[in-house]
């Protein structure tokens, strides 16, 4: 709230500066005429009551009349000048010249000097001086305290703005990490009272959709899976009762369930990790005997397959704070995905960074992966053309698990160029 009371302060008192800046002089501008009529009938009275005083003496008493009347009107200014020599405009000289008074209008529309001409050869002048220091002080001492009502008045007006909208920040806030039940319970007299009930109901068509997903899942867990384990231990009981030309289809029959099996699991596994940062079990782990023992249960099939995989650590790491089992999960698809697509390499790198997080990187030798692609590939079921077959392009889930589990325990997942030239997967976790 600060911020913004701040700036708008500031904008109102750069507006009330500008405006007394611009404002006066524009309309004395505007209307120069009639402010020079009204300040010559102003002084017209005490103009004509000095040149009397003049005018009752002979001119070599003029001296003396002026500095008495000098020491009289302090801190007012006369002063007896001759009409030659004194700087007046054209028209103020053409104005005493007939007989008549004339003005010099200040900032305000206010008069700061007037001319009285006594003969053709002299002139008596009237001049206000500018204001006393302390007078000043007080002047501007009145604008400051203007400028504190102001601020007083935005306080009162900006609060009930930034209390309703903290409150719609922080129920926001608190549905991005899961708890569907959460309302704003903004008066509807509020001044932003239509908004906050369109969030809530928003808020309430969200919380019913993911419930109705959530127990859609639920039901696939509990009722389709029973089934499909019945249907594949009948399909392995089968397997000696037909004639042999028929086990071959009956041991794909059983793969298809198999793999329809797996998919469930990894359906529930992703709708598990929707609330992943109220889940999360936090434990002080070694980054780099986790991704060594991730590596091992991999180590049999990249030997087989002559792949050669490495890991490097460029520093000593720290222990670090984080959810050993979805950290697990996270790499083991990464490296899944890389050996699906290397060619003969694959890189894992480990890297402290300045402050004080971690950076693992899993890189391959395959083809990459082009920037188009490269933030689809983490949405659900979204797999690349070249990817579509099973035998290597699996569900398209893997990603996205890898990426929700990674970002419940507060970290990232990327995607970009490797130096190998295939794809390389980052993963940044933070410190603590």
């Amino acid at each position: 709230m600060l911020k913004i009371l701040v700036r708008l302060y500031l904008l109102i008192i750069v507006a009330y500066a500008g405006a007394l800046l611009l404002i006066p002089g524009a309309i004395v501008g505007s209307f120069h005429e009639r402010f020079m009529n009204y300040n010559l009938a102003q002084t017209k009275g005490v103009q004509t009551l000095i040149v009397r005083q003049f005018q009752q003496v002979p001119r070599e008493q003029w001296p003396a009349v002026q500095h008495d009347l000098a020491a009289t009107f302090a801190p007012l200014e006369v002063e007896l000048l001759p009409m030659q020599g004194t700087a007046i405009s054209d028209a103020e000289r053409a104005r005493l010249e007939h007989g008549q008074h004339a003005v010099r209008i200040a900032d305000w529309g206010y008069y700061e000097t007037v001319l009285a001409p006594l003969d053709k050869d002299w002139l008596v002048l009237l001049r206000s001086p500018p204001d006393p220091l302390d007078i000043n002080v007080l002047s501007w001492g009145v604008t400051v305290l203007i400028g504190a009502a102001l601020l007083g008045c935005l306080l009162l007006w900006v609060w009930p703005h930034w209390r309703d909208l903290e409150r719609l920040r922080e129920t926001a806030r608190r549905l991005g990490q899961g708890q569907m039940a959460e309302r704003t319970h903004i008066s509807p007299r509020s001044n932003i009272g239509e908004l906050a009930a369109v969030f809530d109901t928003m808020a309430g068509d969200l919380e019913r959709h993911v419930n109705q997903q959530r127990d859609l899942l639920n039901a696939v867990s509990h009722e389709l899976r029973t089934p499909l384990t019945r249907l594949d231990f009948g399909l392995v009981l089968l397997f000696d009762e037909v004639p042999p030309a028929s086990r071959k289809r009956l041991l794909e029959l059983v793969g298809h369930v198999r793999e329809l099996d797996e998919l469930v699991l990894e359906l529930l596994s992703y709708s598990r990790l929707e609330s992943a940062t109220q889940a999360c079990e936090r434990v002080e782990v070694s980054l780099l005997e986790l991704v060594d023992s991730v590596l091992g249960s991999f180590a049999e099939e990249l030997d087989s397959r002559g792949i050669q995989w490495q890991v490097c650590c460029e520093t000593e790491l720290p222990r670090f704070v984080l959810d050993p089992r979805l950290t697990a999960r996270a790499v083991q698809n990464l490296v899944r995905n890389a050996m699906r697509y290397c060619d003969e390499h694959l890189l894992l790198r480990l890297r402290l960074e300045a402050d004080g997080g971690c950076l693992l990187t899993v890189e391959d030798d395959g083809i990459g992966i082009p920037v188009e692609e490269r933030e689809r590939i983490f949405q659900p079921f979204y797999r690349l053309d070249r990817s579509r077959d099973r035998s290597t392009g699996g569900f398209g889930l893997g990603l996205a698990i890898s990426r929700r589990a990674i970002e419940g325990q507060g970290g990232s997942l990327s995607v970009g160029q490797s130096v190998l030239g295939g794809a390389q997967f980052s993963i940044r976790l933070p410190a603590g």
